[in-house]
């Protein structure tokens, strides 16, 4: 996974929980989390996933926490932010803060399901504001989503944060990895 990453964004290390896959078991389990109203899911594969590899050493040094975030209509229309569900549970094994007052979603343009790489990278070009980036000056930030598939949406939130900030450095998690 963190080959998505070379030459695009600086990431110290990368992880994925499973290869995401459609109709299968998981897919249809972070489907219920993102479109059938069911945000404990993401909480509790958060903490499980973040339980399995902590003695692993993958948080060393991680300062904080900063899920994806949704645009503001498209949180009201599902009713939260599945990454930020997420985060939370990471957070309660790790003891890592999230912060969710960072970094801003713009707007929504369309989902990227059906979309390949490159029109990916276009479509959320821009899409993100850093807000309070001296918060973040000097600090290993980990960026969580619910699964990658091109890492576009992960770069595009680097590319928000990255110029505005000194000396910071990414790491990457999600719970699916979609292998291309």
């Amino acid at each position: 996974m963190a080959q998505l990453f070379w030459g695009l964004m600086p990431v110290e290390r990368a992880t994925a929980w499973f290869y995401y896959a459609p109709h299968t078991r998981t897919s249809q389990i972070l489907y219920d989390l993102k479109y059938h109203h069911q945000p404990d899911i993401g909480t509790v594969l958060g903490e499980a996933f973040a339980s399995e590899i902590k003695d692993s050493g993958f948080f060393d040094g991680i300062d904080a926490i900063i899920p994806v975030p949704l645009a503001k209509e498209r949180e009201r229309q599902r009713g939260y932010n599945q990454s930020l569900m997420i985060a939370r549970g990471v957070s309660q094994a790790t003891g890592i803060s999230v912060m969710t007052d960072v970094l801003r979603r713009l707007h929504f343009s369309e989902s990227q399901t059906q979309l390949d790489r490159w029109e990916r990278l276009k479509n959320v070009e821009q899409q993100f504001q850093a807000l309070h980036p001296e918060a973040l000056q000097g600090k290993h930030i980990l960026l969580i989503d619910d699964v990658v598939t091109t890492g576009a949406t992960l770069i595009a939130c680097a590319q928000a944060l990255q110029p505005k900030t000194n000396n910071i450095r990414f790491s990457v998690l999600s719970l699916g990895f979609t292998k291309t």
